[in-house]
């Protein structure tokens, strides 16, 4: 990797990343990559292949690719909750489950007032167990990410679900298409994707923020805090200095608190996620088309479970 593969807008950047470093290409046979989640424990990746109906497993100890989950329900994005359990969204069941240690799958949410979810897109596990997802229609668009279908809810939605009670509320609801979402380090803010360019010209192409209230429950606020100067954002994470990674059309963005965009890792590919992992969450895991990318950086990813 040469200096020339970034792109730097501020000084800030330049402590976020080696411009010596090297973008390892880890694998390269998907059709869409998304959803990567990492276990430390493990020290193993699992992230989604979309359209091939497949989960895959790099292990960082070997180098090796192996599948997971085949058929996978079309699954698009993971996360590990505080328990070691991957949580994911499913596009051809419409739901988000859990995989138990044992290998058993617990549905999480599968309906919201009766009506069947579009296709639960990304998802995040808050500290105090609450799950937190999207909802757009990506997935019953057509038959190539899910299964074609109408939307019963009729709408594109955010909804959390009560880590006691099991309730799934509606936390959000002016969105065109909810993408990603990730808290900030202390979990007071939420970020979430519109990706609703995809259906409408001139709908949002940007990330919001939202101020998480004191009963860890409603969301207030919802300005525009980025906006994509590359494509559409979609999947993203935080480092533990409250730094923003997200995929975008020509790699992964970098955007500072405030909401600049300090600067970009250039990819070949289109980038849908990322997240960090390794040994001390400094490895910087990218899905990014067909392929699985990663690069080692001198900051450390903000925890998410």
């Amino acid at each position: 990797m040469a200096d020339e593969d970034f792109e730097i807008f501020d000084a800030r950047f330049n402590s976020r990343v080696k411009t010596s470093a090297r973008l390892d290409h880890l694998f390269d046979d998907c059709r869409w990559a998304e959803g990567p989640a990492y276990f430390p424990a493990h020290r193993q990746l699992v992230w989604s292949d979309i359209p091939n109906n497949r989960m895959l497993r790099y292990d960082e100890t070997s180098g090796g690719v192996s599948e997971f989950r085949n058929p996978s329900n079309f699954s698009n994005g993971h996360t590990v909750d505080r328990q070691g359990r991957l949580v994911s969204c499913e596009h051809g069941a419409r739901r988000v489950s859990r995989t138990e240690p044992d290998g058993s799958i617990t549905v999480i949410a599968d309906r919201f007032e009766g009506k069947r979810l579009n296709s639960p897109n990304d998802v995040v596990v808050r500290s105090d167990g609450s799950i937190w997802f999207t909802d757009p229609t990506y997935g019953i668009d057509s038959d190539y990410e899910g299964h074609r279908a109408d939307s019963e809810i009729g709408a594109s939605l955010v909804f959390r679900v009560d880590p006691q009670s099991g309730e799934i509320r509606k936390v959000a609801d002016d969105f065109t298409q909810p993408n990603g979402l990730a808290f900030s380090p202390d979990e007071t803010k939420l970020y979430i994707a519109d990706t609703g360019a995809t259906h409408v010209p001139g709908h949002p192409r940007h990330i919001r923020v939202f101020d998480v209230g004191a009963d860890g429950v409603s969301l207030g606020g919802g300005a525009e805090f980025c906006e994509s100067t590359n494509g559409l954002f979609d999947g993203f994470r935080f480092d533990r200095d409250g730094y923003l990674w997200t995929s975008a059309g020509n790699g992964v963005h970098c955007y500072a608190p405030e909401g600049r965009l300090v600067g970009v890792i250039l990819t070949p590919e289109r980038v849908a996620n990322v997240c960090f992992g390794g040994p001390r969450r400094n490895r910087l895991y990218i899905c990014a088309t067909t392929s699985l990318y990663a690069m080692t950086l001198p900051v450390i990813g903000a925890r998410t479970f």
